[in-house]
């Protein structure tokens, strides 16, 4: 993980092209004001204005720390009413950027984002994928059977849970489970009532936090190129031979999303199945293709808890909806768009 340091020295060099005309440009580092100290000060012209940027680094940009560098930028808008408080991070997602934005903050990262809005100026780019994934401990808590229990709290996340209730619905043993809730807790995603009962504190956060530990890559794909046009017909001819086959299956992408939060153009149909796909494949008349030519993608799925909590929609099976949006975030077909459609939609959080 890059030090703050570097990522505040990249984060001025990314304020300087996103302001080619500016003049007089100059960066202080650890400003005080008050009771905080912000990374860095930028003052530079455009025009005959000057302009005062206060940069704040936060080394990760998940949610959990964008809120409280919020807390802070805040605090020195009060201090200092004519300057702009902006994050800076090496990525900040959907989530977190929904959180600097709904409080009148910017932010600009290493991976090209940003949003800087104030005064004549807005300048807003989105979109662009994690360019240092991080490699923190928080890989094991979205192993795949421990992903199992977080699925099944976000699929219910106003729910209260007993250890054993919660073992039992993600089909791990009850030690598995202890050690995924232990964890949890400690990272402040899940608290406890009056009763010991569990609930999700802060889902939006847990929800991020996966998408960034995943991508629907993990699961093995078998294309394949359908002689009629891809729809809703074929969508149901596959889950009718999958049924009748004794194979789970569940839709996902942008077959989940048609299915889920319409109206969603359905350019490519992706589908989890169990077992070999190659039977069901031969049983539809589909003919083996790469996966850019093909039309029907059939998943392997990486482990069996995606097949938890599925939803029934017209007689046809999705996956639960924090599945669905893990798997749209990084999808390269205007994923991480359709992902806020379906939390905006859907999801409540």
């Amino acid at each position: 993980m890059l030090k703050s340091v570097e990522i505040r020295r990249q984060a001025g060099q990314r304020l300087r092209e996103l302001f080619p005309r500016s003049r007089s440009w100059d960066e202080t580092v650890d400003v005080r004001i008050g009771n905080q100290t912000v990374d860095m000060a930028v003052k530079f012209k455009l025009g005959e204005h000057e302009q005062t940027l206060m940069v704040d680094v936060v080394s990760l940009g998940q949610p959990r720390q964008i809120r409280a560098a919020v807390t802070k930028l805040s605090d020195v808008r009060r201090a200092i009413p004519n300057a702009y408080p902006v994050a800076a991070s090496v990525y900040i997602g959907p989530q977190s950027a929904r959180i600097l934005k709904e409080n009148n903050l910017g932010y600009v990262d290493l991976s090209g984002n940003c949003y800087l809005a104030f005064e004549h100026v807005l300048i807003e780019k989105e979109g662009k994928r994690n360019v240092r994934p991080s490699r923190r401990p928080l890989r094991s808590l979205f192993a795949p059977r421990a992903t199992r229990v977080v699925r099944v709290l976000l699929a219910e996340p106003s729910r209260a849970w007993r250890l054993e209730e919660l073992a039992k619905a993600a089909a791990v043993s009850l030690g598995h489970s202890h050690n995924v809730v232990k964890r949890l807790e400690d990272l402040r995603w899940l608290e406890r009532d009056d009763a010991q009962r569990l609930h999700v504190g802060k889902p939006a956060d847990l929800l991020e936090a996966w998408s960034e530990s995943y991508t629907y890559r993990t699961n093995e794909i078998a294309s394949y190129f359908a002689p009629e046009r891809v729809s809703r017909r074929l969508m149901a001819d596959l889950a009718r031979v999958a049924t009748a086959d004794s194979r789970r299956y569940a839709f996902t992408l942008s077959a989940g999303l048609s299915l889920v939060a319409p109206p969603t153009r359905l350019g490519a149909i992706h589908c989890y199945l169990e077992g070999d796909p190659a039977p069901i494949a031969a049983a539809l008349g589909l003919h083996p293709a790469g996966e850019a030519d093909g039309t029907l993608h059939l998943l392997s799925p990486y482990d069996p808890g995606v097949f938890d909590g599925l939803l029934d929609k017209a007689g046809l099976k999705a996956v639960c909806l924090p599945q669905l949006y893990a798997d749209l975030v990084r999808y390269e077909r205007r994923g991480a768009e359709q992902a806020e459609h379906l939390r905006r939609e859907s999801m409540g959080y």
